[in-house]
């Protein structure tokens, strides 16, 4: 009810929602894992040149051959968003800070164990890391740990409207996106435009643009 009463006032939809309604058009499995992944639908539409999404997605490294589509995704998070996104980001932070992390279940023994057990064991009636949950249900109990996910996510939304309106303008600004020739100004300046009126919450498609534009910069 809260759901329906949200469209109806043409508030924003939680992020989940709207990426749920973005995987409708998927058209088979491979498009269905790119459009969880991506934070535009089509992005041929952001950065110029980038038309061919199949050409696109051909240059990834590719998953090796997996019949079950849950594993096929596993593979396919291991193989790109663990290793250029997630590890990545935590390396830089930790060795900036000076600290040295370790992410021992990537040990390669509890990876090549974890292949080798099975999927019902993973995702048993539709929860998750379920194996996992059993095993900590020994120690600890489940009321600490069957409850929402909490994030270490910032009020970035509310900070593009905010404090880094100014910041975020100059680096959006339409003669600039023209004159780099990266992305197309009239999608780019669109999407700034519904996230500013409260329409939509833009705020991560629109930070990962404002980032190559913020190293463009100092290039």
């Amino acid at each position: 009810r809260q759901l329906a009463t949200k469209i109806l006032r043409g508030a924003p939809l939680p992020a989940n929602i709207e990426k749920g309604i973005q995987t409708l058009s998927a058209t088979d499995r491979e498009e269905f894992y790119r459009l969880i992944q991506s934070h535009w639908v089509d992005p041929g539409q952001i950065v110029i040149g980038a038309k061919d999404i199949g050409a696109l997605n051909s240059s990834l490294r590719q998953p090796p051959t997996i019949h079950n589509f849950e594993h096929w995704m596993m593979a396919a998070d291991a193989g790109r968003y663990m290793v250029d996104d997630i590890l990545t980001k935590v390396d830089r932070a930790a060795m900036h800070s000076s600290l040295e992390t370790r992410v021992p279940l990537l040990d390669h023994r509890v990876v090549e164990l974890s292949w080798k057990i099975p999927l019902n064991m993973k995702i048993n009636n539709g929860i998750g890391k379920w194996i996992l949950r059993e095993v900590l249900a020994r120690h600890v109990p489940r009321e600490y740990f069957e409850r929402p996910k909490k994030g270490f996510s910032v009020p970035l939304s509310h900070w593009l409207r905010g404090p880094l309106r100014d910041w975020a303008e100059s680096l959006l600004d339409e003669q600039r996106l023209l004159n780099e020739g990266y992305f197309s100004p009239k999608a780019v300046r669109a999407a700034w435009a519904a996230h500013l009126s409260g329409k939509r919450d833009y705020s991560r498609k629109l930070w990962a643009i404002l980032m190559f534009q913020a190293w463009l910069e100092i290039q």
